[in-house]
């Protein structure tokens, strides 16, 4: 308990906005505001590795999604989701 009150309180290390381009591939693009360059990068490619081929109305990208998620979780970065759809909920 105590593990995740630390974790809930520490600055984030970065952010990062996960952008759907369109139904053309690639599909993704994955911007930063702030943060250390190399742990972004890194985070980047293995979006990347995930969701590349996957539009969001595809089956695999919410189980790739909810993985991408808790990895910015665990990196501590803070994510943001740009699919293009003024109805769907962007932020996680």
């Amino acid at each position: 308990m105590s593990m995740m009150s630390t974790e809930s309180q520490s600055a984030p290390r970065g952010h990062v906005r996960v952008v759907y381009l369109g139904p053309v591939a690639p599909h993704w693009r994955v911007d930063s505001e702030f943060g250390d360059r190399p742990v972004i990068e890194e985070f980047r490619q293995r979006v990347l590795a995930r969701l590349l081929l996957l539009p969001p109305h595809d089956p695999q990208f919410r189980r790739n999604r909810e993985r991408v998620v808790r990895d910015a979780e665990r990196e501590n970065l803070v994510l943001e989701w740009d699919l293009g759809l003024p109805d769907q909920e962007g932020g996680s």
